[in-house]
């Protein structure tokens, strides 16, 4: 199925896309190592965004996988996890800021030109401009291809080579959405090492009352049929 908006993030760079409601985001994983920072808003709407620690506390996890419902401050379903090469996204180690980046040294893009080492949230809040919006509409995010563990010392450490080149995620829009993307590395991954994200916007398929996403948990279910009369 040809691609209604295919565009390859550079490493360590931002994009934004809206999707329509029924469609679907792929994200494709072009080096190994890469990160996807990714935020989600109810497009056009200031209440509903992606509430990371609803969406864990709701479906009893600690990491985001299919066929896990992203879910919003009001419980509406904004985007269903369809499908994924990797059983696990860290939702729980934040986005990069300027202080994680400058344990890489100095960097501008009068020195470094395209390889300027800049923060996720940098790009971020860039494209948030773009639309509207700005540093308060910032929330903890999903960081596709990455991998948190708790280790001997009951801390969390950053899982090494969690992810591949040509690794892939797929987001079913459950409402006209938003979708912010950055691919500066991990806050936690102690290389400096950015991989380029494509990302695709395709056309969805009509699911029913077998989809994955809605038998998975009863508050799944709950947060898709609010989005439908939320956003009806």
């Amino acid at each position: 199925m040809p691609a209604l908006v295919s565009h390859e993030i550079p490493a360590a760079a931002a994009w934004s896309v809206q999707v329509r409601r029924g469609r679907v985001l792929r994200l494709t994983a072009q080096q190994d190592r890469a990160n996807c920072s990714t935020f989600l808003y109810a497009a056009g709407d200031p209440v509903d965004r992606l509430n990371i620690p609803d969406t864990l506390k709701a479906q009893m996890s600690a990491r985001i996988h299919p066929p896990m419902v992203l879910m919003s401050d009001r419980g509406v379903g904004l985007a269903s996890v369809v499908g994924s090469t990797l059983d696990w996204h860290d939702a729980l180690g934040g986005h990069s800021t300027d202080a994680h980046v400058a344990r890489f040294g100095p960097s501008s893009y009068g020195a470094d030109r395209n390889e300027w080492r800049r923060s996720a949230r940098a790009g971020v809040i860039s494209e948030l401009t773009k639309h509207g919006r700005d540093a308060a509409h910032l929330h903890a995010c999903v960081n596709f291809f990455s991998k948190l563990a708790v280790g001997d010392d009951g801390g969390l450490g950053f899982v090494e080579n969690h992810a591949e080149a040509g690794d892939w995620v797929t987001l079913r829009a459950e409402v006209d959405l938003l979708v912010i993307l950055s691919t500066a590395p991990h806050p936690s991954d102690p290389v400096w090492q950015p991989g380029a994200v494509l990302a695709e916007v395709l056309e969805g398929e009509s699911y029913g009352d077998d989809d994955p996403s809605l038998t998975f948990r009863a508050e799944s279910a709950r947060a898709l049929i609010a989005a439908k009369g939320v956003f009806a």
